[in-house]
């Protein structure tokens, strides 16, 4: 599939908030609009395509793409979804065991592929025998995690951060998808984006009940929303750096084709929860990821690059790891009232 209606979303020290469309080698920058949450409100107030309202706000005024994706711009891109008003609003999770490759590389890290099968293999045959479930059924749950809230989002070109309290920093080359909940407490689908889900798979290989604790972690999102894609099937590559070489690299696949959940199955067990429905609440939900490093023995270190890159996706997204130094942060003692 073309996908052709791709966001992005910008800051300037000046200017503020803006979002633009990509028409490469620019962008075009909307009116009306200072986020992609803002505009996706106000098509659920019109009941108005996206597309029909993004059409009718765009301008003549562009920038050159090549000098902001570069960092060589005033204009910054920003994740390419969040809450533009507080990051309490954004909910970031994610589902695990979505692929088989994941769940052979969970197998490896908690078992031995000669015993029996660990609990994340059974987890991802439970997906294969009932994660597609026909239209109005209800199939079985997959695993589901949380990142965090909004603050945890970073954008295309940014640093993702080993905290000090981390055992290790490793990429996971994911699609994410970005909603919004209606006044009336539906969830919309908004469109998908290139991710790096970025977890822990030091912390988590000690112990399987470390899992919740090593996701919590920076992510990153974009650079581009993409509005107009499908969840079918996807290929791609990610790829480590290191002083600007590189050390691992690796074709990726998703999308519902390449998992063993389709993405309604994913969306109903993600959405069944009240709590997540809150009115005007926005979401962002990786899929899961067949590759990474870490499964290849690879232990990023401080400054390495990492790309991830889609066909069909719009440009790269890539970020830079950096590893806490020095002495644990040091935060107020927990006060008593």
């Amino acid at each position: 599939m073309i996908n052709t209606i791709r966001l992005v979303q910008l800051f300037h020290p000046t200017y503020g908030r803006s979002i633009a469309q990509v028409q490469e080698p620019d962008l075009v920058f909307l009116k009306g609009f200072g986020s992609i949450y803002e505009l996706a409100l106000a098509a659920l107030v019109s009941g108005n395509k996206l597309s029909r309202l993004i059409s009718e706000a765009a301008t003549d005024e562009k920038l050159v793409y090549d000098s902001v994706y570069e960092g060589n711009s005033e204009w910054k891109l920003l994740p390419s979804f969040d809450h533009p008003e507080s990051p309490f609003h954004c909910m970031v999770s994610g589902t695990g065991l979505t692929h088989h490759n994941s769940a052979l590389n969970r197998q490896i890290m908690h078992g031995d592929q000669e015993e029996k099968p660990t609990d994340s293999l059974k987890m991802y045959e439970m997906g294969v025998n009932g994660g597609n479930p026909s239209l109005g059924e209800i199939g079985v749950q997959p695993e589901w995690f949380y990142k965090g809230n909004g603050g945890v989002l970073k954008a295309h070109g940014e640093i993702l951060t080993v905290p000090y309290f981390g055992e290790d920093g490793g990429e996971e080359p994911e699609i994410a998808g970005a909603y919004i909940i209606d006044r009336e407490g539906k969830p919309w689908r908004i469109g998908f984006t290139t991710g790096n889900e970025f977890s822990d798979h030091v912390m988590e290989k000690i112990n399987y009940l470390y899992l919740a604790p090593s996701k919590i972690r920076t992510c990153s999102i974009g650079p581009e929303l993409v509005i107009d894609a499908d969840f079918d099937s996807y290929s791609g590559e990610v790829q480590i750096s290191r002083n600007g070489l590189p050390i691992w690299k690796s074709e990726i696949n998703t999308g519902q084709k390449n998992m063993c959940h389709n993405l309604a199955n994913l969306e109903f067990h993600h959405f069944k929860y009240d709590s997540h429905r809150i009115p005007l609440q926005a979401h962002v939900h990786f899929f899961g990821a067949d590759a990474f490093s870490f499964g290849n023995k690879i232990i990023l270190e401080d400054g390495d690059k990492m790309s991830v890159e889609w066909k069909g996706m719009g440009r790269a997204l890539f970020n830079y790891l950096k590893v806490a130094k020095g002495k644990p942060y040091e935060f107020p003692e927990v006060g008593e009232l």
